[in-house]
């Protein structure tokens, strides 16, 4: 009777991680996805995180795909100028990681 319970919670353990394991981002794909979004990388002319915010400063801001952006996750974007504010919350920190390892 006790092993019916024991192979239960594995199952149950087993399931619970491949949950957790589905939900993490992949940050690295993310990051391509980004960079292709602000109009590759010959468009961007310097990036910078400022706490929630992914900062992107561009040679042509029409080239940006704003609305991949946002389904992507980004709470808001601002334009100023040739100028990109990105709230993309915690995970800024882990896109300009990725995006400083693709260069």
């Amino acid at each position: 009777m006790i092993w019916q319970y024991l192979i239960i919670i594995i199952v149950l353990l087993l399931i619970a991680f491949a949950i957790v394991r589905s939900k993490k981002k992949d940050f690295k794909l993310e990051a391509n996805k980004l960079v292709q979004y602000l109009g590759g990388k010959a468009n961007i002319i310097s990036y910078e995180v400022n706490n929630s915010r992914f900062v992107a400063t561009l040679h042509n801001i029409d080239l940006v795909n704003k609305e991949a952006i946002q389904k992507m996750g980004a709470q808001g974007i601002v334009e100023i100028d040739n100028q990109l504010k990105i709230i993309f919350g915690d995970d800024s920190k882990q896109l300009k990681k990725h995006i400083d390892a693709l260069k």
